[in-house]
């Protein structure tokens, strides 16, 4: 990575790190010289990653952490602090993935994806962000959303509308850190090779039903995918994401084919706007 090494004191966080996408923000975030904490509910996964971090040079470490409990957070946030007094990027990054055609799911099926993919967002920055403040320079928080926050296709809506509200949060939370010079990046994955899917049916609580999706969801999901199935590594798709980061850009998006089905979005939202100033008789 070209990437010129950063203050070898500053520190990382990465929730979701054992695997995937996470183990390989957390990666790049070693070979820019930073410390890294690993943090997921797979407590020897984390310490594994950790370990593979510290065999690239740099000190990390792999702690437990669940972001559906605010206690365990709190924990992690505590330790960190007292490990290394500071916080300079927190990447709130930890997900799940919730398949299954809308009317087939229940109130709790969505309660599931929301309180992971949500709600554990909003945990994870309310814990940390104490220590974000009391730390000197320039800080940032990454928040992983996805590009099924923009646009989705079927059997994917809980999963689509849990990544747009966090988009929201997201852009909520950018502005209201930027008085204190805190930046805030959203990161729009799409299809990347990672496991999601079985750590997401190893996450999902025993007192759900077992794991909803059906061969005919992936069926359908392979036919209507807007993002025409370029499917990326975690590596590659993360290659360009650090200085990014570090720039404080708000949104930076790992896969390209996406931009043709956000266009056609785009363009239909704009032709609202038109009927609306049509049937009005204004114009902006």
């Amino acid at each position: 990575m070209s990437q010129a090494p950063t203050d070898v004191e500053k520190v990382a966080v990465v929730t979701g790190a054992a695997s995937g996408f996470g183990a390989a923000l957390a990666r790049r975030f070693t070979e820019a010289g930073m410390r890294v904490v690993v943090l997921d509910r797979d407590e020897h996964g984390a310490e594994t990653e950790a370990a593979a971090l510290r065999g690239l040079g740099q000190e990390a470490v792999g702690w437990a952490a669940d972001v559906t409990d605010g206690d365990s957070l709190a924990r992690s946030a505590a330790a960190t602090r007292e490990a290394y007094g500071r916080c300079d990027v927190l990447c709130a990054n930890a997900g799940v993935l919730q398949v299954g055609a809308l009317d087939r799911l229940t109130d709790d099926d969505w309660r599931w994806a929301l309180d992971v993919n949500l709600l554990g967002v909003v945990r994870t920055v309310r814990a940390f962000l104490p220590l974000l403040r009391e730390t000197p320079g320039d800080r940032h928080v990454v928040i992983t959303a996805s590009v099924s926050g923009l646009v989705t296709n079927p059997r994917l809506g809980a999963y689509a509308a849990s990544k747009a509200a966090v988009m929201s949060y997201g852009e909520t939370l950018r502005l209201e850190l930027a008085p204190e010079r805190i930046g805030v990046t959203l990161l729009l994955p799409a299809a990347m090779a990672t496991g999601i899917v079985e750590n997401s049916a190893a996450a999902r609580p025993s007192d759900l039903s077992g794991w909803l999706a059906l061969d005919e969801d992936w069926q359908v999901m392979a036919e209507t995918d807007p993002h025409q199935s370029e499917l990326l590594s975690a590596d590659a798709a993360t290659e360009h994401l650090l200085a990014q980061i570090l720039a404080d850009e708000p949104y930076a998006i790992t896969h390209g084919k996406t931009r043709l089905a956000w266009a056609e979005r785009t363009t239909a939202l704009s032709a609202a706007f038109e009927r609306m100033e049509r049937a009005r008789g204004t114009r902006p």
